[in-house]
C-alpha cells in the first residue's frame, strides 16, 4: 500500500509538470505572436513611408506609377491659379502659395518651330536630349525659373489635315512633341500667327484638343472668335494678369491663315484692331496687369513698319501694360509709349539654323505694376540657342541701344525709361 501511495503522488507530479510545461508554451507562443505581428507592422509602416518619400519625388523625375496621378502645373510655376478663358480652375497643390505683395516674374521668347521635317526639329530630335538639344543649360535655367513663360507656337499640332495650297513654308509638328513645352517651362502658348492654319481647320482643332489635354494655355485662336479673342488670366503673388494675342500678318482680304469667326475656328486677326482693342480694354477692367502678344511687322526688317506704328499707342490707350511683339525674325526697337514699354520684335527664339541674335525677356510685377524689364541677349546658331556672355553679349546689348534711342538699357539688360 505505502509503494502505491508513493507511486500515485509521483504520478501527481508528471501531471503538474506537464501541465506546467503546456501552459509555459501556450504563452511563450503568444507573445511570440504578438511580438511577430508588431514587427510586421513596424516594417508595413517603414514601407509605406519610404513609398510616400518616393512618391513625392516622383514629379521632378518625370516618372509614373501605377494608382498616382501627377500634377498639371509647369515646372518652376509660382501659380496659384490659371484661367483659360472664362473658368478659374483650383489651386495647385504641388506649387509654393505666393502671398499678395509677391513679385511674379513673366518671361517671353519668340517663334519656336516644332516641325521634324525642318532644321531645329531634326536636329534635336537627332542629338536626342530633349530641351537640352536646343538651348543652353544657363538659358533653360532661366526659362524654367520663370513664373510664366509664354512662346510663339509657330505651327499646328497634328498627323492630320491638308498642306494649304500654294504656300511656300507649311508646318505641322507631332503630337507628342506638346510634351517639350513642358521640358522648356513653357506656360501659355500664343497661337496667333501665319502658320497655325497650314494644315486647315482639321489641324488647328487638333493643336487646341492637344494643347488642352497637356495642360498649356493658348491666346489668339480657338473653336470660334469668342475662344480665339479671349484674354487668358492667371493669378499669381496676389496678382491677376492678363494675357491677349492676335495677329496682323498675311494683310489681304482673304488669307491663307484664317481669321476665327462667330462659326468657325481660325485666329484672332487683328489688321482691323477695333475687336483687338476691345479686347484689351475688357482685359484692362478684369486684372492688374495687361499682356499684349502680337504676331506683326515685316520679315527681316529691323525697323517697326506702319501698322505696328499705328496700333502700338492705340493699344496703350486701351489698357496694355506691355507690349511684345514677334514674326519679324529679327531684333526690332524697344520704345516707351506713355510710360508703357513695347518691344516691337523679340526675333527667333528656336525657330530655323540660322545664325541670329535673339533674347528671353523678363518682367517683373508685382500689385503696383511693372517692377523691372530685363533684356537678356541670346543667339540662335547652328539649331541651338544659348545665352550670351562677355564680348557677345555686350555687343547685343549695344545693338539694341543703337535701335532704341530714348531708352536706357545698362550692362545687365535692364531696361528703363529715362
Amino acid at each position: 500500500m505505502k509503494r502505491r501511495g508513493k507511486s500515485g503522488k509521483r504520478k501527481n507530479l508528471v501531471r503538474m509538470l506537464a501541465a506546467f510545461c503546456i501552459a509555459f508554451a501556450v504563452v511563450m507562443a503568444a507573445g511570440l505572436s504578438v511580438l511577430m505581428g508588431y514587427y510586421i507592422m513596424a516594417a508595413e509602416e517603414r514601407e509605406e513611408t519610404n513609398f510616400s518619400l518616393f512618391a513625392e519625388a516622383i514629379p521632378e523625375a518625370g516618372l509614373t506609377l501605377p494608382g498616382w496621378e501627377p500634377q498639371e502645373a509647369g515646372e518652376g510655376s509660382g501659380l496659384s491659379g490659371t484661367e483659360q478663358q472664362d473658368s478659374e480652375p483650383e489651386q495647385q497643390d504641388s506649387e509654393p502659395e505666393q502671398q499678395p505683395g509677391e513679385e511674379v516674374v513673366l518671361a517671353f521668347g519668340g517663334d519656336i518651330l516644332l516641325d521634324p521635317g525642318y532644321s531645329v526639329m531634326a536636329s534635336l530630335l537627332q542629338r536626342g536630349r530633349g530641351a537640352e538639344g536646343a538651348f543652353s543649360q544657363d538659358l533653360l535655367a532661366e526659362m524654367r525659373a520663370a513664373d510664366i513663360l509664354m512662346l510663339n507656337n509657330e505651327f499646328p499640332y497634328s498627323d492630320r489635315g491638308t498642306p494649304t495650297e500654294g504656300k511656300q513654308f507649311t508646318f505641322r509638328a507631332k503630337p507628342d512633341s506638346v510634351r517639350l513645352l513642358d521640358e522648356m517651362g513653357v506656360d501659355i502658348v500664343s497661337l496667333a500667327n501665319n502658320h497655325a492654319f497650314d494644315y486647315g481647320e482639321t489641324a488647328l482643332l487638333d493643336t487646341l484638343d492637344i494643347l488642352k489635354g497637356a495642360g498649356i494655355p493658348y491666346a489668339g485662336a480657338g473653336i470660334n472668335l469668342e475662344e480665339a479673342a479671349a484674354p487668358v488670366y492667371f493669378t499669381a503673388g496676389g496678382v491677376k494678369l492678363a494675357y491677349v494675342s492676335a495677329t496682323q500678318i498675311e494683310r489681304m482680304d482673304n488669307p491663307d491663315t484664317r481669321g476665327a469667326t462667330d462659326t468657325l475656328p481660325g485666329v484672332f486677326r487683328c489688321l482691323n484692331p477695333d475687336r483687338l482693342l476691345e479686347t484689351v480694354r475688357e482685359a484692362a477692367a478684369n486684372s492688374d496687369f495687361v499682356v499684349v502678344y502680337i504676331h506683326w511687322g515685316t520679315e527681316n526688317v529691323a525697323e517697326p513698319d506702319w501698322a505696328q506704328l499705328d496700333q502700338a499707342p492705340r493699344l496703350v490707350e486701351a489698357g496694355a501694360d506691355l507690349v511684345i511683339g514677334d514674326h519679324p525674325h529679327c531684333l526690332q526697337p524697344v520704345v516707351y509709349i506713355d510710360r508703357v514699354p513695347v518691344l516691337y520684335s523679340l526675333g527667333n527664339f528656336w525657330f530655323n539654323s540660322r545664325q541670329v541674335d535673339t533674347c528671353l525677356i523678363k518682367a517683373t510685377v508685382d500689385g503696383n505694376g511693372l517692377k523691372s524689364l530685363q533684356f537678356l541677349p541670346a543667339q540662335q546658331k547652328d539649331c541651338f540657342t544659348s545665352l550670351l556672355h562677355g564680348g557677345e553679349k555686350e555687343r547685343v546689348l549695344d545693338y539694341m541701344r543703337s535701335i532704341s534711342p530714348g531708352v536706357h538699357i545698362d550692362e545687365e539688360g535692364y531696361i528703363t525709361c529715362p
